[in-house]
């Protein structure tokens, strides 16, 4: 038996490989069935050459054979099998890749993919095996020899027996230590979940003898066994992907089944996109938008990304560069032949077809979830309750750099329609001399139609959109405007719904109370940056407005983040309401007891602020404020 180093590198290099190149050890199988597929695929595409037409798909299983006792793997194929040469260039030469020589030999069609380009695979199996046989002939007939190696110094590579063409080779498995347990490897349960993560859409049979049981029939003679034992063939992989068939093979069924039996929801997508992309860069795509949101979907532990495919064979459980975070809930898979893998086929190199394919999804999503807004309202109002929220975020984080992108998929409840509606809706129905898209903040849509701010402008027949997330305000301000119509607050200092008549008799009342509104911001102090007449109250007495960037609602959310450390303070206005009774007390006041017109200010502010949300300071000396003037003659 002569022995053979290596020829092209050193043991340091394959202890690289092993150790360093591959993140999971069971990526191992996926390289050697690939390896497999390769040779199946050449035998194949040599006998369509010829004309034999008669080989079938289903004749060139791949059969996968754990023993326990030996503590053997064996991984055997039917395919074009190697001569001496072969073994020698193939398996003596690390970095040697006989899959890659044949496809740049070769002028393929489509109906042949080759997967193996590096020629490193087939090393991976030292990570799990203390030695690697391998026996194989080639089709053309002729002599087998078997290439030995424990992956130390060299190998060894003789004639053997082998009475058909393919490759067998067999792993004897490394025994367990404190860290690994690699009798997993030899279980059929682990063998089929790999074969299923990784190699499910092989295209040839990939399959395992099964030991299974059964009971003694009724009748039949027994002895002191309970149940019978015997052997069958399972096929553990389904070979056809769902999306290498065309939407017209395949029933809407189909596309719900994958889907759940995929990423493991109980419930049906609400839609499913289903692409195929050929051009510069060529893909199939078949991405899922679930029905309701997974329950740690706004968790830092959610992990956003799709599954990546290369011919059918799993790279990556989830390519997070494939989707930007606003359409981080999209479910699904993508195949390419095009991808430019890094040596372990396990990552991708950053270029620039996955920068293409990823900007194609982008695009595609947002036309299927366009689709779903106008041909589907009520689904598409459910998707965005469940996932509208990421969306604002991607306008808000980007500072508006995707608002050209997502704007049209906001929805917002809307104060005259009583339902949600699209920016572009309310803009259709804005009058000609409307400047801006009012909108409201807080809690609730109820509570916001009792906002007092909002009574005036729903009065003049103005909609108004009620923001109910606290992102909502963020993206708006990011957005600044929709198709150059500016966003305006219904607590901004300026709404602009008065007429010339209204403005005039405004300014005349705020010029003779004048020293009404100083005192009242003389005593208010610190607590707001003026106190104004309003134009926007109708029957409520008063109201807090806010004035510069920072609004009430902004302020709220702000100082409610834990890791915000410094609060802040939007520029409360006082604004009272000259039409209300009690404009009349108070200037009463103001001219005959200052006293009790500090009260009312107090009162008056109190209740802006409660009405806001924001609280007061002292609610026990806003309570006896209140009892104090009650009880006044």
């Amino acid at each position: 038996m002569e022995k053979k180093e290596f020829k092209a590198e050193s043991k340091r290099l394959l202890d690289m490989m092993i150790n360093s190149i591959y993140t999971h050890k069971e990526i191992f199988l996926r390289e050697l069935i690939s390896n497999a597929s390769d040779a199946t695929d050449k035998l194949y595409y040599n006998a369509m050459q010829t004309g034999n037409a008669g080989l079938s798909r289903d004749d060139l299983a791949i059969k996968i054979t754990p023993d326990k006792q030996a503590r053997t793997l064996t991984v055997s194929d039917k395919g074009c099998g190697m001569t001496r040469e072969e073994l020698e260039e193939n398996l003596g030469t690390i970095a040697k890749s006989g899959s890659l020589a044949f496809k740049q030999e070769h002028d393929l069609g489509s109906d042949v993919d080759i997967i193996g380009q590096f020629g490193v695979g087939f090393y991976s199996a030292f990570m799990v095996a203390k030695k690697i046989v391998v026996v194989s002939k080639p089709v053309e007939g002729g002599q087998a020899f078997r290439w030995e190696s424990d992956g130390a110094d060299g190998y060894t590579l003789d004639e053997a027996d082998k009475a058909e063409n393919g490759t067998e080779i067999t792993l004897y498995i490394k025994d367990n230590t404190d860290d690994e347990n690699y009798d997993e490897y030899l279980e059929t349960y682990s063998l089929r979940n790999l074969v299923r993560k990784y190699s499910d859409y092989i295209r040839y049979p990939i399959t395992m003898d099964i030991e299974k049981s059964r009971d003694w029939e009724e009748g039949e003679e027994k002895d002191d066994r309970e149940y019978a034992t015997y052997i069958e063939t399972e096929t553990l992989n389904s070979m056809i992907p769902v999306w290498k068939k065309t939407k017209a093979e395949l029933a809407e069924h189909e596309y719900e089944d994958f889907y759940k039996n995929k990423f493991n929801d109980y419930e049906d997508p609400a839609r499913c996109i289903h692409q195929n992309v050929e051009g510069v860069t060529t893909y199939t795509a078949l991405m899922f938008i679930p029905a309701r949101t997974p329950f740690n979907y706004y968790s830092k532990d959610y992990e956003k990304g799709l599954q990546l495919y290369s011919n059918g064979v799993m790279i990556m459980e989830k390519c997070a560069d494939l989707l930007p975070d606003y359409f981080s809930f999209v479910k699904g898979l993508v195949d390419s032949p095009d991808l430019s893998l890094n040596i372990s086929r396990e990552m991708l190199q950053h270029d620039r077809q996955l920068k293409a394919i990823a900007a194609s999804l982008e695009k595609k999503i947002k036309s299927e979830l366009l689709n779903m807004q106008k041909n589907d309202r009520e689904k598409y109002e459910q998707f965005f309750k469940n996932f509208g929220m990421q969306i604002k975020f991607g306008i808000y984080s980007s500072y508006g750099m995707k608002k050209d992108l997502l704007q049209d998929l906001l929805v917002y409840y809307s104060s005259s329609e009583k339902k949600p509606v699209t920016l572009e809706e309310y803009v259709g129905r804005m009058r000609e001399s409307q400047k801006y898209i009012y909108y409201a903040c807080g809690e609730s849509t109820a509570k916001l139609d009792m906002l007092p701010q909002t009574e005036m402008l729903r009065d003049k027949g103005y909609e108004i959109l009620y923001l109910t997330d606290e992102i909502d305000e963020f993206a708006l301000k990011a957005m600044r405007d929709y198709k150059e119509k500016e966003f305006r607050s219904v607590s901004d200092a300026e709404l602009d719904i008065e007429d010339e008549g209204e403005k005039e008799e405004i300014k005349k009342t705020a010029e003779d109370n004048k020293s009404l509104f100083e005192f009242m911001k003389e005593h208010l102090g610190d607590n707001v940056k003026e106190v104004r007449l309003s134009t926007r109250l109708k029957s409520h007495p008063v109201c807090l407005t806010s004035d510069g960037g920072i609004s009430l609602e902004m302020e709220k959310v702000l100082n409610a983040m834990p890791t915000n450390t410094e609060k802040v303070k939007a520029a409360r206005v006082l604004e009272i309401n000259a039409n209300h009774p009690i404009f009349a007390a108070l200037t009463k006041a103001y001219a005959e007891d200052k006293e009790k017109a500090a009260k009312l200010t107090d009162v008056l502010f109190a209740q802006a602020s409660l009405i806001e949300g924001i609280g007061v300071d002292d609610p026990v000396a806003y309570a006896n404020a209140v009892c104090s003037l009650i009880t006044e003659d």
